[in-house]
């Protein structure tokens, strides 16, 4: 597996594109289309949050046809709680775009992201799409992951690539995400790209376990939004044979996948709203994966946590209290706790003062792990989560100003 550049524009057939057309105050982009040159199969998970936006709404009901040719997404505004107007707006995005590069309306999918409840611009929107079909090139990856971005401090992308079956196939990225971010996806959208064959249901089964093993673990503040959407559109034009589920084929486009879904969530991470510290929350020990995975993100959505990471204090009674709250049977006797692979409690007591003082070396790092044995089997889990500063309470008070 290689690195390469391009982002979501790096597999064959795909064109894409990122402008200004009023949405935001600022003269910067904020209308994206990302179109592949041939229809192909496209996978989609969406957001649990049952105040769900227009264009998750129509996105599901596309992704019904199974069938995807391009996406458009706007940054600046949500249309969420937008009621019928909103669903309608979003219709009309994905017509517009149908009209402009000669395919289905049920063949576009939407997304957008900023403010909740405020109606679109349609007229922003109405003049500024054909000029946006009209700069689609394969170089315009980098300004159309430009355009999606709110709170974002830079623009998040990956391109990877790999031979299955003598050819090369491709898988590109582009995500937004800063805030808002928890696992069952996050105030996140993220859009991949690949030129592999593979049906349909093949590839939604393939982004589901990417999804899970990325996106799924991460967790900024807690909170999951009304638009969170991840697309994956595929065309085929690496020419190689049709993937099959089980394959040793097919294990290889799944690696390549994860890689690239773990590469965009981590992005996302260490770009996470006034984030100082990612830190890797690992829990093993547990009876069941679903507790190892409980334990991990009541220590991972902690406010006490965090804000003990973002202070460099080695407060780790905050994680012993955060265990004992997370709803899981565990018997204290037999906790064990370790910071980059350093125990501090070991049969549930401190191990002392030196301990604790290497633990807070540890702690002045922007990224480590804390493990977290929990002593009753042998399932384990592990998320990623971060700090909680003093600037994500200013972004976050000033978002809508």
């Amino acid at each position: 597996m290689k690195e390469i550049r391009g982002g979501i524009t790096a597999p064959l057939g795909f064109l894409a594109a990122g402008i200004h057309v009023g949405i935001k105050k600022a003269s910067v982009p904020d209308l994206a289309l990302v179109v592949s040159l041939q229809e192909g199969p496209i996978a989609g998970v969406f957001t649990k949050n049952r105040v769900a936006a227009a264009p998750v709404l129509l996105d599901r009901l596309h992704l019904r046809q199974r069938i995807g040719r391009a996406i458009i997404i706007n940054s600046g505004n949500a249309n969420a709680c937008t009621g019928a107007m909103g669903l309608t707006d979003a219709e009309e995005m994905a017509g517009l775009v149908a009209r402009g590069v000669g395919t289905a309306p049920h063949s576009v999918f939407v997304g957008s992201t900023g403010v909740i409840g405020q109606p679109l611009p349609m007229a922003c929107l109405r003049r500024g799409i054909p000029t946006l079909v009209k700069r689609l090139r394969r170089s315009g990856g980098a300004e159309a992951a430009k355009a999606i971005l709110t709170t974002d401090t830079k623009a998040k992308q990956v391109a990877l690539r790999t031979r299955i079956a003598g050819r090369r196939v491709t898988v590109g990225g582009m995500a937004k995400g800063s805030g808002m971010i928890h696992p069952d996806l996050a105030t996140m959208l993220a859009y991949l790209t690949t030129d592999a064959a593979i049906q349909q249901r093949t590839l939604q089964r393939a982004l589901l376990a990417a999804v899970t093993r990325s996106f799924n673990c991460i967790s900024i503040d807690g909170d999951t939004s009304t638009n969170d959407t991840v697309l994956c559109l595929a065309n085929g034009m690496a020419g190689a044979p049709v993937l099959r589920a089980g394959s040793p084929e097919f294990a290889l486009f799944q690696r390549l996948l994860d890689h690239a879904c773990f590469s965009l969530a981590m992005q996302v991470c260490r770009d996470g709203e006034g984030v100082t510290k990612v830190v890797e929350v690992v829990v093993t020990g547990a009876r069941t994966q679903a507790n190892a995975r409980q334990v991990a993100k009541t220590i991972a959505t902690s406010n006490l946590v965090k804000t003990a990471l973002f202070g460099e204090d080695a407060n780790w009674g905050r994680i012993m209290a955060a265990i004992g709250r997370s709803g899981v049977r565990i018997d204290p006797n037999k906790l064990e706790l370790a910071f980059e692979g350093i125990p501090i409690v070991k049969e549930g007591t401190s191990l002392g003062s030196l301990a604790e003082r290497r633990i807070a070396r540890i702690m002045r790092r922007k990224e480590f792990t804390v493990t977290v044995h929990l002593g009753q089997g042998q399932a384990a889990a592990r998320l990623w989560t971060t700090d909680l500063s003093y600037d994500y309470v200013r972004i976050n008070a000033t978002y809508r100003s």
